[in-house]
């Protein structure tokens, strides 16, 4: 976790303008507003969108717990496909 958080989206571990561009489009306008939203809930709206994978996930759990998106990817992927399956969410 972030002993201070970032005052902005960008400032997030692994995000930059892109990442801030992205969740500005889904309503997510402050880094308040993206610590609240259930990690999954925020997926299940920017996976429609052009080039947002699997990889998005991974971000927005490191982004929230200040890790690297790799390090989430790489020990929780089976524990975030598993819910992501049982939302409906999973890759085909």
């Amino acid at each position: 976790m972030y002993s201070k958080p970032p005052k902005r989206l960008r400032d997030l571990n692994g995000f930059g303008p892109r990442s801030e561009e992205i969740l500005t489009e889904v309503g997510i306008n402050s880094v308040e507003a993206f610590m609240a939203i259930d990690p999954y809930d925020l997926y299940a709206k920017i996976k429609p969108m052009k080039g947002m994978g699997l990889n998005s996930i991974y971000a927005i759990i490191g982004a929230r717990e200040n890790l690297s998106w790799l390090e989430i990817a790489k020990t929780r992927k089976t524990e975030i496909l598993m819910r992501l399956d049982d939302l409906g969410l999973a890759p085909k």
